[in-house]
């Protein structure tokens, strides 16, 4: 199968007129895609992602039943793209048409998986920070892009170069697939007992009125995956065009607290609470018709659900398939969806955690 692959691929630059490019292996996350930077004698560097649609289990058709997408798998259960090269040309174009600056596709082949992007260069801003630069600033661009992506109503249908992608909805199943992972992974990981019946229909009875929100505010186009380590910061553009984007192939009309979250309780770096409401005051201002009460409500519940999902489906079913680096990022998220459940809307999934997962069994 490798063998094979990296025939494919030759192929594959060879017909975009990048054969004889020298490739640089990047590092990854914990997908199923790689990417290698292409350096040529006769232009900019770009970047190669491989993603072997092999490696993936079915996406969801649009309109299909709940029984249907749980049938197919995780992907379709959760609405992931499952590395879709049409996902992410069709969705890099929507971003760009919007004065964002997401990579240009210079080529690609949809069905083998393979696409040359323009190369953003290396100043993530989890780097950039690490190494000193002041991350406030950063932190106000990134959030700019917030705003202006929630400006723009979001289409039903994505369309880029003879490709087409449906922008589907973070529904109710889709929450709560991905939030039940830490109930399928964490006992695993933390030497506990399996939840039994009681507490995983206690469980669904706490979070249905939180999917339920979830569902009907899922009002804007959500990257999806937006922090610190996909995103680049591009100082010779303007406004919100200095943060590149990566990453956003399974993007969705979400809730538009979803991707704030994400940057703001950042799994893999410390956020400092002041820096958190210091952004998301300046979201809101940018926002004046928002709710405000309602929308940090959501925030939070929301951000509960989605740290119970890193720390089931990403940090602790990693850690258990050999990759124990996730474990580094374990206490930082348990120490975000503590301080979300001491909103007294929340006191009972802050009771259901305190039964059931007691303090030395949160890594």
């Amino acid at each position: 199968m490798g063998s094979e692959r990296e025939a494919a691929k030759a192929r594959f630059l060879a017909e975009a007129g990048l054969g004889s490019a020298r490739l640089e292996p990047l590092t990854g996350d914990a997908s199923t895609r790689s990417y290698e930077r292409l350096r040529s004698p006769s232009g900019a560097p770009l970047i190669l992602m491989d993603q072997p649609p092999a490696l993936e289990s079915a996406i969801c058709p649009p309109g299909a039943s709940d029984a249907e997408r749980i049938a197919l798998g995780y992907n379709a259960a959760a609405r992931l793209a499952a590395g879709s090269v049409a996902a992410f040309v069709t969705t890099a174009a929507w971003l760009r048409d919007h004065g964002l600056s997401a990579p240009r596709i210079e080529a690609f082949d949809a069905e083998q998986g393979f696409a040359v992007l323009e190369d953003l260069g290396d100043g993530l801003f989890a780097t950039l920070i690490a190494g000193g630069q002041a991350e406030a600033p950063l932190y106000e661009a990134a959030v700019d892009v917030q705003v202006r992506l929630h400006e723009a109503t979001p289409p039903d249908i994505l369309t880029a170069q003879g490709l087409s992608w449906p922008l589907l909805t973070y529904d109710t199943l889709a929450l709560k697939i991905a939030t039940d992972t830490f109930l399928e992974w964490w006992p695993q990981f933390a030497g506990l007992p399996p939840f039994g019946a009681a507490a995983s229909a206690e469980w669904d009875d706490l979070w249905a009125p939180v999917w339920v929100r979830g569902e009907a505010g899922a009002s804007v186009f959500c990257h999806r995956d937006y922090h610190a380590q996909n995103l680049i910061w591009l100082p010779d553009r303007k406004g919100p065009a200095r943060v590149g984007l990566l990453d956003f192939q399974d993007a969705l009309k979400a809730h538009p607290t979803w991707d704030l979250l994400h940057l703001l309780q950042d799994a893999r770096r410390d956020i400092s609470p002041s820096l958190e409401t210091a952004m998301l005051d300046r979201y809101l201002a940018a926002r004046p018709a928002t709710d405000r009460d309602a929308f940090l409500a959501d925030y939070r519940a929301l951000a509960v659900s989605n740290a119970a999902r890193i720390l089931g489906r990403v940090f602790a079913r990693q850690a258990l398939l050999g990759r124990p680096q996730y474990k580094a990022y374990m206490p930082r998220t348990w120490r975000y969806l503590e301080r979300n459940l001491t909103d007294p809307a929340l006191a009972g999934l802050k009771a259901w955690f305190d039964r059931h997962v007691p303090a030395n069994n949160r890594a």
